[in-house]
């Protein structure tokens, strides 16, 4: 018996992202109401979570954690079948999976944590895989995999490509007809791999790309993907764009970032800002001074500035005590 009909699937949710920010959390939960309505719409009896619930791996708001209960509970009510697979944000170390964030997912009996790799029938479901573990995954035989899956060459957001470090590949998974995967939140495809698009857009990283969502997968055919109509979106433009025409570029829960290209004073710039905002029900409008490049004559002087992240290394490196791992320091630090 296969290990569903018809799937839903969606993944990086990131709860208690923006410092636990009210307003990500209720678009978290309105895209699982969607989520949910439109699954039931098309059918689908089992559902498949792809990783990162959370975002913090070391802590977590009691208001987050509010979220994430009533919206488990929103999911364990839907589906006969709750897969959640725990992604490299849900684990409190990187490199194992011993600890994770949303452990109290089992006191819902239809909703089962993936924390190692689960084979049902045709079907191969992968937790963030640590260690060695990805030496393995060229034996798995399964039509399908979902995971939460960190590959080489594909896109961690619209401009940078995840480099090669000669661990997992894509071509480790030969036998499958596709892999589903979490874990970079663009929607992308090459060849019978496939990053299913996180929720929704999260930051400027997502700026100009709304393709994303859900997923929905029928046994046997190809998979359909939905977009929600809700989403909050992100946006740069300049103000000769905008000034014109704004009701055809700006829109209700968007995040725009605008260079200023005109010669406008810093009144004029406000009276913008307290106009756009209200009348287009924006999130935010930010006005950013086009950088102007300037010639200087000056003599060039070698002088070697330390990034903020190498000056934070450096003194956590420099801890010299037995209360504190600088090892999870580090870690904890890295993955902020």
């Amino acid at each position: 018996m296969n290990l569903f009909k018809k799937v839903a699937c969606f993944t990086d949710i990131h709860f208690g992202l923006k410092s636990g920010s009210r307003i990500h959390n209720h678009d978290c939960e309105e895209f699982v109401k969607w989520f949910c309505s439109e699954a039931k719409k098309e059918g689908c009896e089992t559902a498949v979570f792809l990783g990162d619930w959370h975002h913090n791996r070391a802590t977590t708001d009691v208001s987050t954690m509010n979220y994430t209960v009533s919206n488990l509970e929103l999911l364990s009510k839907n589906f006969e079948k709750v897969y959640f697979i725990l992604g490299n944000h849900d684990l409190f170390y990187k490199d194992k999976r011993e600890i994770n964030s949303v452990e109290f997912m089992r006191l819902f009996p239809n909703v089962i944590p993936v924390k190692e790799p689960l084979t049902d029938a045709d079907v191969t479901i992968l937790p963030w895989l640590v260690g060695d573990e990805w030496r393995e995954m060229s034996k798995i035989k399964s039509r399908y995999i979902f995971g939460h899956l960190e590959l080489p060459n594909f896109y961690m957001n619209a401009m940078v490509q995840m480099p090669d470090h000669g661990q997992l590949q894509s071509t480790h998974f030969v036998n499958q007809e596709y892999v589903f995967t979490g874990h970079f939140h663009k929607r992308q495809t090459r060849g019978n791999v496939v990053y299913i698009g996180n929720a929704f857009p999260h930051n400027y990283a997502d700026a100009g790309d709304d393709d994303r969502g859900m997923m929905i997968l029928e046994w046997g055919k190809e998979p359909i993907y939905k977009t929600w109509p809700g989403q909050p979106v992100y946006r740069t433009y300049k103000l000769s764009q905008i000034i014109d025409t704004p009701e055809k570029l700006l829109h209700e829960k968007m995040h725009c970032r605008v260079t200023i290209d005109l010669p406008i004073t810093f009144e004029e710039a406000n009276f913008i800002k307290e106009q756009f905002i209200p009348q287009y029900n924006l999130r935010e409008l930010m006005l950013i001074p086009e950088k102007v490049e300037v010639e200087s004559k000056a003599v060039p002087i070698d002088i070697n500035f330390e990034s903020v992240d190498t000056i934070v290394i450096n003194q956590l490196n420099a801890i010299d005590s037995e209360a504190y791992d600088k090892t999870l320091l580090l870690d904890i630090y890295r993955e902020l």
